[in-house]
Formats: C-alpha cells, sequence, structure tokens
C-alpha cells in the first residue's frame, strides 16, 4: 500500500516541479533578445505585434528581416510618390538615385537575407542587411547634398534613420542567434 502512493504521488511531483520550472514564452524571449539591441524600443515595437509571436530566435530574426522588408518597400513607395510630385530638377535627381538604390535592396538583397537565415548562413544575412545600411546612407546623402529641406525631404530623412535603425536591430537579433541565445 505504502509502494503505490509513492507511485501516485510521482506524477503529482513531477507536474509540480514542471509548474515551478521557468518557462520561456515569446514575451520573454522578445524581451532578451531586444534587451542586446542598440534600439531596444523599437526591436520590441517591431516584434510584439506581430501574430503569431515569433517563439525562437530564428523566428524573431526573420520577423525582423520582414519588418526592415516592409520599411524599405514603404518609403520606396515614399519616393516613389515624391518624384511624381516634385517640381526640382535636383531634388528629382536625388530622389530618383534614392529609388535606384532602394529598389534592388527591396527586390533582392533583404529576401537574399533573409533566405540566407532560412539556410542558417546567418553571417552572409548580416553582411547584406549592412549593405542595406550602406545604400540607405548613401539616398541620404543624396538627399542632403540636393540641398532639399522642404517636408517631404524632412520625411524622407526620417524615414532613412528608421530602415538604419532597423538594420542595426535585425542585425544584433541575428548576432544574438549566432550566439546561441
Amino acid at each position: 500500500m505504502k509502494g503505490s502512493s509513492t507511485v501516485t504521488s510521482l506524477p503529482c511531483l513531477s507536474l509540480f516541479l514542471l509548474l515551478l520550472l521557468p518557462s520561456v514564452s515569446s514575451d520573454d524571449l522578445i524581451d532578451k533578445i531586444c534587451q542586446a539591441t542598440p534600439f531596444c524600443d523599437l526591436c520590441e515595437a517591431s516584434l510584439r505585434p506581430l501574430s503569431p509571436s515569433p517563439s525562437d530566435p530564428k523566428s524573431l530574426a526573420a520577423a525582423m528581416a520582414s519588418v526592415v522588408l516592409g520599411n524599405m518597400t514603404d518609403t520606396l513607395g515614399y519616393i516613389q510618390t515624391l518624384i511624381r510630385h516634385t517640381h526640382d530638377p535636383a531634388a528629382e535627381r536625388a530622389l530618383a538615385q534614392c529609388a535606384e538604390l532602394y529598389r534592388p535592396v527591396v527586390k533582392f538583397n533583404i529576401p537574399q537575407a533573409m533566405e540566407a537565415m532560412r539556410r542558417g548562413k546567418f553571417g552572409l544575412a548580416i553582411y547584406v542587411l549592412g549593405d542595406t545600411e550602406k545604400q540607405t546612407d548613401s539616398c541620404q546623402k543624396g538627399i542632403t547634398n540636393a540641398g532639399a529641406d522642404d517636408e517631404s525631404s524632412v520625411a524622407l530623412t526620417a524615414r532613412n534613420k528608421l530602415v538604419k535603425n532597423l538594420c542595426d536591430v535585425a542585425m544584433s537579433v541575428i548576432k544574438s542567434l549566432m550566439n546561441g541565445l
């Protein structure tokens, strides 16, 4: 009789111990990974609204790359709208240069980084995202050199900065993945 109560209490004890063990929820993972990025608030704001919530570091890295792609796609659309509405030849040239810099990144580079992550080639993904930052910087330099200081160029500057910061976050998330987080 005494032996049977020990056997019966073993599953209860196991269940009790499982409940005590810390579980890693996707929110905890997002907190942990975002704390290691240069823009923690931007990281959290980018990842928390996603549904379903990414539940492992690899899916978080892929989600951040998707956020970068979405932002760059929106910014490219904004640049194309500005080109259609500008009457300043210098601003139009600078905007056309930005569009030429953004197009291959949106169509090829970021999808290539996402595919590299899927295949476990994280170094390549970081390289591509770093190159994306350089393209954003080149766009911004062209806008600045054109002397554009109207409302639309200020908005484009803010968009370029956001894309650059998102790239920094995405690269940090991938580095966390590489370091076994």
